[in-house]
């Protein structure tokens, strides 16, 4: 037996196996139940339901079970199809009572379908972030004109900093490179296959021995020299590449130290791929380093770039783990693939506009 209260007309639901392994003795079929129950009410208000020992509950078209202890917990988002034009709003604020309703129910005045929506809150900084994604077709008015009034009515009395992004607008991505082309490559073949919701636009190196594995991909590739001695030359030619050509730049195992000032142009829209576990053995070499120190796990980090060398707001890491059987070169090897991994999951997220930068450290609804 389905029991709940509902909020909106919600889609529909893939086919999702919470368990890996086991039957599903049905539960897509009555979770189906449960979404054509709540499709039957546009209340602006929860439900929920349950299904033997499984509880179901949601806001908006949002999904959620809640397992048996000892389970795993999942959630599933439910959106309408892949054409309808959708927008994102990215909010941080001072906590206080009243943020949700605030938006949610201006959101619901103005036509808005909240098809996503995740936050959180800093307590020991009294801090509040969230992220909702919303369905644009029925709003009662054009999209510029509800940023002005969201900016008034709700922005302004909340101290919010917030964006609004459209979805389909895609974000230009440029990649800076020197000679590794592991990480590179993976963003192009990230991009092929259409799981980026960006475009790489062009890759700029230091070196030209990149040009035709890039222009196999049919993106434009310029050589740039950069050395200490000619850094301003090349800087101020990275720039008149760059200009009206990228929202984010990316740097692909990039082996130059890019200037303050280079950096001051795209604030919180440079991504590196570091090849260690930042803040652990920064510099040159750094799987030497590991190897030397006899370290149990390897890592990458992607960050932001800032003024700082390598201290800029981090977005992701992840580890493996070493022996004492690896030698330098395994280190390398597995360095590469985390490189690659990590640096592809941090440029998703930029170009999804999941990341919101709070001091020297990001939130990642991911």
């Amino acid at each position: 037996m389905v029991v709940g209260r509902s909020v909106g007309v919600l889609t529909t639901l893939a086919p999702y196996d919470p368990y890996p392994g086991q039957a599903a003795s049905g539960q897509a079929t009555q979770a189906r139940e449960i979404l054509e129950f709540c499709s039957a009410s546009r209340m602006a208000r929860p439900w929920q339901g349950s299904i033997g020992d499984q509880r179901f509950h949601g806001r908006g078209t949002g999904l959620s079970a809640l397992a048996p202890r000892g389970r795993p917990r999942f959630f599933a988002t439910l959106p309408g199809p892949v054409t309808t034009p959708r927008a994102i709003l990215l909010v941080q604020c001072p906590d206080r009572p009243g943020i949700v309703a605030a938006i949610s129910s201006f959101l619901f005045r103005h036509g808005a379908n909240i098809i996503d929506f995740d936050q959180h809150t800093a307590e020991d900084e009294g801090v509040y972030f969230t992220r909702l994604e919303f369905q644009t077709d029925r709003l009662d008015l054009p999209l510029e004109d509800l940023e002005r009034a969201f900016a008034l009515d709700v922005a302004r009395p909340f101290a919010m900093d917030w964006r609004l992004t459209v979805s389909a607008q895609r974000k230009r991505v440029a990649i800076l490179v020197s000679k590794h082309d592991h990480a590179m490559m993976e963003l192009l073949w990230t991009w092929k296959r259409g799981d980026l919701r960006g475009d790489v636009t062009l890759v700029v190196s230091n070196h030209p021995d990149l040009r035709p594995a890039v222009e196999t991909f049919g993106v434009p590739f310029e050589h740039v020299p950069n050395t200490r001695d000619i850094r301003a030359q090349a800087e101020a030619r990275l720039t008149e590449l760059l200009d009206g050509r990228a929202d984010v730049v990316v740097l692909a195992r990039y082996m130059q130290i890019v200037s303050p000032e280079l950096v001051a142009r795209w604030p919180n829209r440079i991504i590196n791929i570091h090849h260690s576990f930042l803040p652990a053995f920064v510099g040159a070499d750094p799987y030497r380093q590991a190897h030397e120190r006899g370290v149990k796990i390897v890592g990458a980090t992607a960050h932001y770039v800032t003024a700082d060398l390598d201290a800029g707001p981090i977005i992701e890491q992840d580890v493996g783990r070493v022996t004492h059987r690896h030698d330098v070169e395994d280190l390398k090897r597995l360095g590469r693939e985390l490189e690659r991994r990590v640096l592809a999951r941090a440029v998703r997220w930029h170009c999804e506009d999941r990341v919101i930068v709070h001091g020297n450290k990001t939130v990642v609804f991911d």
